[in-house]
């Protein structure tokens, strides 16, 4: 056997590697109740930016995982006591295309630093309440503010 051909078998194996982890992480989100979501954390004015995902209420985070990634752990994780919900509006612009159907976009903080997040209108509701379900002794850190 000839050094291309091992060469090409050895990138058939890392993409078929590559693809099942893919697939397998996806199966493994979908049975652990994950949910639609895209985010970015750097606002630009052309409507980009945003990563396509997933997103999974694991006690006091939302963790984002991205839909491309061959990483065991979450790509992004919000601490409810750190995120503070500012306000929601419709796509605008490109993001009308980037987006899901339907998605809602609800503009936040963490941590003093701006983070938006775009999902259905239920996911956003759930997010409300899982934001506002923190426990009493954190109420003065994790918030609402702004017109949702």
């Amino acid at each position: 056997m000839g050094g291309i051909q091992m060469i090409g078998i050895v990138v058939l194996i890392l993409c078929a590697v590559v693809v099942a982890s893919v697939l397998l992480r996806r199966y493994l989100l979908a049975r652990t109740g994950s949910i639609d979501m895209c985010w970015r954390d750097r606002i630009r004015a052309d409507g980009g930016g945003w990563y396509v995902g997933s997103g999974k209420f694991h006690g006091a985070e939302l963790q984002l995982w991205r839909s491309i990634s061959i990483f065991p752990v979450p790509n992004r994780r919000l601490r409810r006591e750190d995120l503070t919900l500012l306000s929601r509006r419709q796509p605008a612009g490109s993001e009308r295309e980037l987006l899901p159907t339907g998605s809602v976009i609800t503009r936040c903080e963490l941590a003093g630093r701006p983070v938006e997040l775009a999902m259905s209108p239920d996911t956003a509701t759930g997010l409300m309440a899982w934001l506002e379900a923190i426990p009493p002794s954190n109420h003065s850190t994790g918030r609402l503010r702004g017109s949702l």
